[in-house]
């Protein structure tokens, strides 16, 4: 029962923090109406007919979920350098649970404020007329959560072994970026050169947007899909029990 209530008030925590940040929740949906918007239709105007079936904002779409929840995820890291700094982490390490259960609390937490932040942009596709009904929403959930898992192990990681917000910057922007650019987000990764594929699919992200595409663009999506649905669900999962593992060594390392 002890491990089960601090894993429980770790993850109330994370997300009532997330909650009271009301301006991070209204902008959340800015940056993904930008690329939409703007990118969206001017890549797609200089694009029109390369994609047989799909229109270039419908394509990417789903790649921009994807980049909401992967910046977003790799941003609630932040929250391990400032328990630090104001030493709250401390009082949580020599809490009587274990180092599984606060990585795994603070992760639910993240994993949570994530999820909400990659809905409002399901929701946002909705309002823009991207042809999201009700099952593909439903559908879309636990996939977006299991891509929460994987990416917030990431950044709590690499958090757990930084000691300032500036180090931790650096290094989040230095490992987005190539996550992003290299998933498929913005293009099927059919048309990349070969070793450009291969980088592409060790990248756990490439599966995760894929995963998005088959269920939110369905048979339009089936000649540029890189697995089946299950499959990519399946490297997502295997990619998010190697990351807990190594997240909670992580923490275990912290004093």
């Amino acid at each position: 029962m002890t491990e089960l209530r601090g894993l429980y008030t770790l993850w109330l925590r994370e997300v009532k923090r997330y909650l009271r940040d009301r301006v991070r929740i209204v902008s959340s949906f800015v940056q993904p109406l930008l690329w939409l918007v703007v990118f969206g239709v001017g890549v797609g105007a200089s694009l029109r007919g390369g994609l047989p079936g799909l229109d270039y904002q419908q394509l990417i779409f789903p790649g921009i979920v994807g980049q909401t929840l992967l910046f977003t995820s790799m941003f609630m890291g932040i929250s391990v350098i400032w328990d630090k700094e104001f030493g709250f982490m401390k009082e949580i390490l020599v809490a009587p649970i274990s180092r599984f259960s606060i990585f795994l609390g603070k992760m639910l937490g993240d994993s949570t404020d994530a999820l909400i932040q990659g809905t409002i942009v399901i929701m946002l596709g909705w309002v823009l007329g991207f042809g999201v009904d009700p099952v593909s929403f439903l559908m879309c959930l636990p996939v977006m959560l299991l891509i929460t898992f994987g990416l917030v192990s990431i950044g709590l990681t690499i958090a757990s072994f930084m000691g300032s917000l500036e180090s931790f910057g650096a290094i989040q922007s230095f490992i987005n970026l190539p996550l992003f650019f290299l998933s498929g987000a913005l293009f099927p990764i059919q048309n990349l050169p070969d070793w450009m594929q291969a980088v592409s699919k060790v990248n756990p992200l490439t599966y995760g947007v894929d995963a998005l595409r088959v269920i939110l663009l369905g048979g339009a999506w089936q000649p540029y899909q890189v697995q089946p649905l299950l499959v990519d669900v399946g490297i997502v999962a295997g990619f998010d029990v190697i990351m807990i593992i190594v997240g909670t060594w992580a923490f275990g390392k912290m004093r």
